[in-house]
């Protein structure tokens, strides 16, 4: 294994790569930025909630369900409208677009009125997160090499687990207006970058027949000079294939027809992109992290509940940094396998604990909580998380991806604004052991799907179906 790694990182620096990893640190920033939006919420509605809140007006148990779902209908807007244009403007303005709600969402934050200021503003923030899942893994897939394909596309989801831990930190630590005012300078330098650094990809030029500009991109992500001529010839070699498979003999993109959507391929995708789908959202590890904080204060642990959610952050982000290494080492089948599974008994000894907790004295073993959570957000993001957007585009076949990737992508932000908006409430009724225990039941129905019917797409080409 450590022997693949190393190779796998020397590919990652080695010099036709470079520009590959350039492009996907740049187009990460605004996953950072989102990830802030994500975690700062989580400890601000503890404070906005309290006696002491910052704001002039006051926040209810329903509000609270709102302010968190926005996300949700925020990202499913932001997917339909990615889906939308992505393939007619190109990657590069969808890019630059997704500055502009973000910065949208601080600018509500900090001139908030009353609570609906802070639901549009979750809102916009969901609008670009929605536009990141699509656009950044298609980008992505397009862009890079298929043996490091993976690695560069599980960095979005570890770019927005480490803005979700700065969000934790500067929500806890932080006035409410000073954050609004911090986090501002992510996305404008975030544009500046895009708009200096980043070309549209090779693929999207081909369907526009703008084959010189094709040509020239692909050399740009290769890092291949004119002047080096044995590598030029390659690339030479290796452009017109992708070419020739995008185009029709008389050098015409290939038209989608409505029958491409039922092949056999296709709808084996649309069965296996259900079940992640599934599985991403009702694990409960997104919506948890929204509500961490009041997952903690309703656990029994002795601890506080801030402290325990920054740690969580850290885990988090650990379990995205594992994801990295492993997905092109392992492969995607054993990461789903081993994430789906520890969740599920994670999620089982969560909520035996809290459910004992209300009935014993367990101060003593208040550390317990933060351990098993840490665990299930560990596991979750090595696999569940993480593995989602590699393994939405990989399934599906080459004439459909960015269509299918899109559709897959809408329907999970539903279920994202379905749990945010029910989660709050069903730990109200039914208490948080039954609420985790629901979750863990649904996962561990995940895992035999995964086990009997995932297939492995490690170092797929993404010219094939």
């Amino acid at each position: 294994m450590e022997t693949s790694y190393l190779k796998r990182s020397n590919r990652l620096l080695n010099q036709r790569n470079r520009h590959q990893l350039l492009a996907t640190v740049i187009i990460n920033l605004i996953c950072l930025a989102h990830g802030i939006g994500i975690g700062w919420l989580s400890p601000t509605l503890r404070k906005l909630q309290s006696p002491d809140t910052p704001l002039q007006f006051p926040i209810s148990v329903k509000e609270i369900s709102w302010i968190g779902s926005a996300l949700g209908l925020g990202s499913m807007t932001g997917n339909i409208l990615s889906g939308l244009f992505l393939h007619r403007i190109g990657g590069r303005l969808c890019l630059l677009f997704m500055a502009l709600p973000h910065s949208c969402l601080w600018l509500l934050v900090y001139f908030a009125k009353s609570v609906d200021y802070l639901i549009v503003g979750r809102f916009l923030a969901g609008i670009t997160g929605g536009g990141i899942y699509i656009i950044h893994p298609l980008f992505l897939s397009e862009i890079s090499d298929a043996n490091i394909r993976g690695t560069l596309a599980s960095m979005v989801m570890l770019s927005v687990n480490i803005g979700i831990l700065i969000g934790y930190i500067l929500g806890t630590y932080l006035a409410y207006h000073l954050i609004p005012l911090i986090v501002f300078i992510c996305p404008l330098c975030y544009f500046i970058l895009v708009f200096i650094f980043i070309r549209d990809s090779p693929m999207h030029l081909i369907h526009k027949c703008n084959f010189a500009a094709a040509e020239q991109s692909f050399r740009y992500y290769r890092n291949i000079k004119e002047e080096e001529e044995s590598l030029s010839m390659m690339a030479i070699g290796e452009f017109n294939n992708i070419k020739d498979t995008l185009t029709n003999d008389d050098n015409k993109p290939h038209k989608v027809v409505l029958k491409d959507f039922f092949t056999p391929a296709a709808i084996k995708g649309y069965g296996m992109a259900a079940v992640i789908v599934i599985a991403n959202q009702f694990s409960g590890l997104f919506t948890m992290l929204n509500y961490m904080s009041d997952i903690f204060a309703m656990s029994g642990s002795s601890m506080d509940p801030n402290t325990s959610t920054i740690i969580i952050g850290s885990v988090q982000i650990l379990g995205a940094y594992v994801s990295t290494i492993l997905c092109d080492v392992f492969g995607r089948k054993i990461l789903m396998l081993v994430s789906s599974g520890g969740v599920a008994l994670s999620l089982t000894a969560f909520g035996f604990f809290t459910h004992f907790a209300g009935i014993y004295d367990l101060t003593d073993w208040g550390w317990v909580p933060v351990a098993i959570m840490s665990m299930d957000i560990f596991l979750g993001n090595i696999g569940l998380i993480s593995c989602l957007f590699v393994l939405m585009v990989e399934m599906f076949p080459l004439k459909i991806r960015a269509r299918a990737t899109s559709i897959a992508i809408v329907v999970c932000s539903s279920l994202v604004f379905l749990m945010l908006n029910i989660f709050p409430l069903c730990m109200a009724k039914w208490g948080l052991p039954a609420t985790l225990w629901s979750c863990a039941g649904i996962t561990a129905i995940c895992f035999l799907c995964f086990l009997f019917f995932l297939k492995e797409t490690k170092g797929k080409s993404m010219l094939d179906d």
